[in-house]
């Protein structure tokens, strides 16, 4: 069930009361089909605690928290080892931020934990699009014989949307069959990089568009601490690109995903989450709005 009553710690500047905001973070501590290396459920916490390290200023938008109406729900109590039951609760959760006309902005977890958002939001918004940052395809029919993995969730997600409405970018990863369906048309798959993005997102317009990022996109000489970390990422200032192009799409969900915040004792994979986590509320958000 939903917070809606407030949390002892929440993420810098997100402190609103659930009625007035217009976004609502909360978190998805699920890792239980982790591949690789495990420890995505300590994520949220850890990216509230550290947030504090933050200014609530942007100044690469020129945007402030403290302006914004963002309501931090705090962490839902998912089952582990079960994911058909804690991708109902996600999907219960986010089904009543959206019928009480907020944003969902999941922090995973691992990356099936979108799988739970997408099928509440695209009951609500059949039309819905969704552009997907990631090192890996995570295209795969199953994985080990589980249709439910983070290896499999958008194979999953397009199970709901069909051909064409899924935009991937920045993978370097995946077996040859994987991008042999994603060339056939099923998504429309950019290796390596953003290219194309930009002309994806005029050709949007007001379609409805979940985003959802998987933080390992970015390259592990900036971001070490994730389960599966894959050389050639993308730099922090790409990634900040891409952030302030959602700016100009309805967006009407997100997530980040795959923080695994112990496989970097430095702290500057949570730093990194925590300051992008930042820009992406300012690019979603409406601050100085009302929810409608």
């Amino acid at each position: 069930m939903l917070n809606k009553s407030g949390n002892i710690q929440t993420f810098i500047g997100c402190d609103a009361a659930y009625n007035d905001a217009n976004v609502v973070i909360f978190g998805a501590p699920y890792d239980s089909t982790t591949s690789n290396r495990p420890g995505t459920r300590f994520a949220a916490a850890a990216i509230r605690n550290d947030s504090w390290g933050l200014e609530t200023y942007s100044p690469y938008q020129d945007l402030d928290l403290e302006d914004a109406q963002i309501y931090d729900a705090g962490e839902l109590e998912l089952p582990f080892g079960r994911p058909c039951p804690a991708l109902d609760m996600i999907e219960a959760a986010t089904t009543q931020i959206l019928a009480d006309g907020k944003k969902p902005l999941m922090i995973g977890g691992e990356h099936l934990v979108t799988l739970g958002a997408v099928r509440a939001i695209a009951k609500k918004h059949p039309d819905l699009r969704i552009i997907h940052l990631d090192a890996h395809t995570d295209l795969r029919q199953d994985y080990l014989g589980e249709s439910l993995s983070h290896a499999t969730v958008l194979r999953r997600c397009h199970d709901i949307l069909g051909d064409g409405r899924i935009y991937q970018f920045g993978v370097r990863s995946g077996t040859k069959e994987e991008f042999a369906w994603a060339a056939k048309g099923h998504t429309h798959l950019q290796k390596f990089n953003m290219n194309g993005l930009v002309e994806i997102v005029e050709s949007l317009g007001d379609a409805p568009v979940y985003f959802t990022l998987d933080l390992d996109v970015l390259d592990p000489s900036a971001f070490p601490g994730t389960g599966t970390p894959e050389a050639g990422g993308i730099s922090f200032m790409d990634l900040l690109g891409v952030i302030k192009l959602l700016k100009q799409l309805n967006v009407v969900g997100c997530d980040v995903v795959e923080l695994a915040p112990n496989y970097d004792t430095s702290g500057v994979s949570t730093a990194v989450a925590c300051k992008v986590i930042r820009e992406l509320l300012l690019a979603i958000g409406d601050c100085g709005a009302s929810p409608q």
